[in-house]
């Protein structure tokens, strides 16, 4: 009985084969013909029928996601209509093994009188589809893993993989960065990471309470209990933009244990507070914040003053809205 290790063992022994067989001519045109379609504002078209057509499907998805504008053309609709979305110079890949497929073959003349430039991943170099293209990449396999030989396995993750490549190595070669790439994955974690910043995620001041250094511990219980943010904060009465310190739980705690009971009744603000707290600017990255709280470890941080472009106060960023965002 065949195992899933050696299912698995011959797909990749496929996939090595296929780079050994690599046309390196060939694969530096097609780079080459990549590059100048996508500094011409052109398109990747990819097709392809049945298996060859979900894998099309996959690469044109991964195409897009790292900024190169790709599609996935089902041929069949092609012929009735959909052709319309080829232009001149757009780079189509046609995906098939057996080189034969006769809904490809009926759409090549009309990808060519579009002017576009076809480029075969095909499982036979000898094939009309081969005649027909004007670069070829070789994914043809010895058989395929299915124990009829039919169900298109090896072939398929062999096309699949030299795809994959072909898009790996054009983002190595364009500088695709983390930060480009998440501007198209703005849902995933890394996109949260490298987009979202503090000034997405801040409560802004003039949704806040203030206090004042002479506030009266009374008046902090009472802020400190009525409000959402976990914290008092203090400010200048005659400069509402600077941030003189803040009260969280923590801080409360302390001074009632560092003070005699009959003390607390005169216990002030300024007293209490922590003084000039770390703060964040409105520009950084919301998980360098995060970074921020985490490594103060004398310590733990779970709130952070904002500031503005002039250093002046301009919001709260709780460990709480970074959490709920999914930084952490």
């Amino acid at each position: 009985m065949i195992s899933l290790y050696q299912c698995m063992k011959e797909e990749s022994a496929a996939i090595l084969a296929a780079a050994k067989r690599l046309n390196n001519d060939q694969v530096e045109k097609i780079l080459v013909s990549m590059e100048r379609c996508f500094k011409n504002k052109k398109k990747l078209v990819l097709t392809g029928v049945g298996k060859s057509g979900i894998v099309a499907r996959k690469l044109a998805a991964t195409f897009t996601s790292i900024g190169f504008t790709s599609i996935y053309l089902n041929p069949l609709d092609a012929l009735h209509g959909d052709l319309g979305i080829v232009d001149k110079n757009d780079l189509c890949f046609l995906l098939s093994n057996s080189g034969e497929t006769q809904e490809l073959l009926q759409l090549i003349p009309h990808l060519k009188s579009k002017g576009s430039i076809q480029i075969g991943i095909l499982g036979n170099l000898y094939s009309t589809l081969a005649n027909q293209s004007n670069f070829l990449l070789d994914a043809s396999v010895d058989k395929e893993v299915c124990p009829l030989n039919l169900a298109p396995t090896a072939s398929t993750t062999v096309a699949m993989a030299i795809g994959d490549a072909l898009a790996v190595v054009w983002m190595e070669k364009r500088g695709i960065s983390r930060k480009d790439f998440a501007v198209n994955h703005p849902a995933g974690k890394l996109g949260r990471e490298l987009t979202l910043k503090v000034l997405d995620l801040m409560k802004p001041s003039n949704q806040l309470k203030t206090l004042f250094k002479n506030s009266t511990l009374y008046e902090v219980i009472s802020e400190l209990t009525r409000g959402s943010i976990g914290c008092c904060l203090i400010k200048e009465r005659s400069k509402e933009n600077k941030l003189l310190g803040l009260i969280t739980d923590g801080d409360l705690r302390r001074a009632l244990k560092n003070h005699e009971p009959s003390k607390w009744e005169t216990l002030m603000a300024n007293e209490i507070m922590t003084k000039d707290p770390i703060v964040v600017s409105y520009e950084k990255f919301a998980i360098e914040a995060l970074e921020l709280m985490e490594k103060n470890i004398k310590k733990p941080i779970s709130i952070l003053p904002v500031i503005g472009k002039n250093s002046e106060f301009i919001g709260i960023l709780r460990l709480h809205d970074l959490i709920q965002a999914g930084l952490s």
